[in-house]
């Protein structure tokens, strides 16, 4: 493994962040960049982050 490549996080635009509710609990998302993920505390879901796009399927979600 090369140590100076570039890591691969991406960040998640605020606007989305912003637009984005869990489905389960209909509150906001946080977003977690080192997991690539937007936790759902009420809910207790993790949603995972796969490109960029935010996969809010219920099935899916890791539990917290």
């Amino acid at each position: 493994m090369n140590d100076d490549a570039p890591t691969n996080i991406r960040t998640v635009s605020p606007k989305l962040l912003e637009m984005l509710v869990c489905p389960v609990s209909q509150t906001t998302l946080r977003y977690d960049a080192e997991k690539q993920e937007l936790i759902s505390d009420k809910a207790a879901l993790a949603f995972s982050i796969k490109d960029g796009i935010p996969l809010l399927v219920v099935e899916e979600a890791r539990k917290l």
